[in-house]
């Protein structure tokens, strides 16, 4: 089973392998808690063993390739060639070998696999005939499975017969984190479950690791975060490795829902002297008759406001739910901007209100960029891209009847030209990215896409400093 992801830097001649399985950790809890942590080491080596053993097998989903130290008679086993050649292997419904003969935006995931008979089986056993000891005493027995999930990215012309060594280190090395995680965060007998997330920070051209301990906070964790932005040299100003900034892969991904990111794909704009600056991150597509909700000719504003909403949760910063039309008019009611009547209505909002609601429910503070006509936004380019460079914040914007959100921008420093990235939530139709993207719902558009006679209002959203 293969995905695609977009490569840059270091995996641009890389496959990505991701190797998942959950492996059954047993230990003895005991209140000495030097004593209980050895009785952890010890099973979490036992589990190491196992892995470096011949036992251990890896196979290529949707193939017949196995891979482990020694050929096996009884099992296939490719060593020979390169790790692009295992493309010709897969099984695949989109015909991966065809498509992407180079690797490029490749996944491969690989099981892990335990040989429970055959010579190299029966050689973990004792060499002798078994001997019992039994000891009448109550004890407690904690048992925690651990989620394993490994990735590499491994060069194209890597021999194939040196993947097996390259997993195995790959599994010993996160069954230390968990390690270190298990005995790091519990409370007497209850133990977190160590869970891997895989993160792929704006700028990084690899990716990270981390393992995190199930039902312990993000604020809990902010001292962990903060030494990995020190020791990877990375701004402490925003979130990079909360749990919601997890790199996601394309067999993760939500099939329904709201479509994300629907700027890529699109070509790129402009000259050799222009320069394009975008929205940071991940947000999702809010537009008008979504949710079984008719807004039509009315709620567009609200719609880029869910947008704006979305970003701040895929980044991180909060896990306020996407407010409703109804949240909405309720949050400018609780204000006081609004009277009662509001809440129910189809009244319109512009970018004070959006700026409003970013403050109420998410401590969100905005500036407001205004200008006394459409053709006045051809000469904003320098403050936009420097709010994409700085903020990277989707911007909303309202002028005279209709709202739209601006993505992103492609300006020329030397004459001026400026193009803007234009996500339009009066969309009504399915959520279908080619749909969407061939006829210019989410596009890029030049400085005549804005109504001359209009004054326009943008509502800029400015990051909050943490981690």
């Amino acid at each position: 089973m293969e995905g695609r992801y977009t490569q840059s830097g270091i995996l641009q001649n890389s496959l990505l392998f991701r190797l998942q399985a959950e492996c059954m950790l047993t230990f003895e809890y005991c209140t000495d808690i030097e004593l209980l942590h050895d009785n952890i080491a010890n099973e979490f080596e036992n589990l190491q063993d196992r892995v470096t053993s011949d036992v251990a097998v890896f196979q290529l989903k949707d193939s017949p390739v196995l891979l482990q130290k020694h050929k096996e008679t009884e099992l296939k086993i490719t060593t020979e060639g390169h790790c692009l050649d295992l493309l010709q292997y897969i099984d695949s419904e989109d015909d991966t070998r065809k498509r992407h003969q180079d690797g490029t935006g490749v996944v491969l995931n690989i099981d892990l696999l335990w040989k429970l008979t055959g010579q190299c089986a029966v050689a973990k056993g004792p060499d002798c005939a078994p001997i019992i000891h039994h000891e009448h005493r109550n004890f407690q027995l904690v048992t925690v499975y651990l989620p394993l999930d490994v990735v590499m990215a491994v060069p194209t012309s890597e021999p194939v017969s040196s993947l097996s060594a390259l997993m195995v280190n790959g599994v010993c090395k996160q069954l230390d984190d968990m390690r270190r995680c298990l005995c790091h965060y519990h409370e007497g007998d209850k133990f977190c479950t160590p869970r891997p997330y895989h993160f792929k920070p704006h700028g990084c051209d690899y990716i990270i690791t981390v393992v995190y301990p199930e039902g312990v906070t993000d604020k809990q964790l902010e001292s962990t975060r903060r030494r990995l932005h020190q020791v990877l040299i990375l701004a402490e100003d925003r979130p990079l490795f909360r749990r919601a900034n997890a790199f996601v892969f394309p067999e993760d991904k939500d099939s329904g829902g709201y479509l994300t990111n629907t700027h890529i794909g699109l070509p790129p704009q402009g000259g050799k002297e222009s320069k394009t600056f975008l929205v940071q991150g991940t947000y999702s597509y809010h537009h008008y008759m979504q949710d079984r909700f008719n807004d039509d000719k009315w709620g567009c504003a609200y719609r880029s406001l869910q947008t704006i909403v979305s970003w701040f949760r895929h980044q991180g910063y909060t896990d306020h739910p996407i407010p409703t039309h109804k949240d909405i008019q309720q949050a400018l009611v609780d204000i006081g901007d609004k009277e009662v009547t509001f809440i129910g209505s189809r009244q319109w909002i512009g970018s004070m209100e959006v700026s409003y609601c970013l403050d109420h429910m998410l401590g969100v503070t905005c500036k407001i960029l205004s200008v006394s006509s459409g053709e006045e936004l051809a000469s904003k380019g320098r403050e936009l891209a420097h709010h994409f460079q700085t903020q990277g914040t989707p911007i909303m914007i309202g002028g005279g009847v209709l709202a739209h959100t601006i993505l992103g921008v492609d300006f020329n420093d030397v004459t001026g030209d400026l193009k803007f990235l234009i996500l339009d939530p009066h969309y009504t139709g399915p959520e279908d990215l080619k749909t969407i993207q061939d006829k210019g719902w989410c596009g890029w558009k030049g400085p005549q896409f804005w109504d001359k006679n209009a004054h326009y209002n943008m509502c800029m959203p400015q990051r909050p400093v943490e981690i």
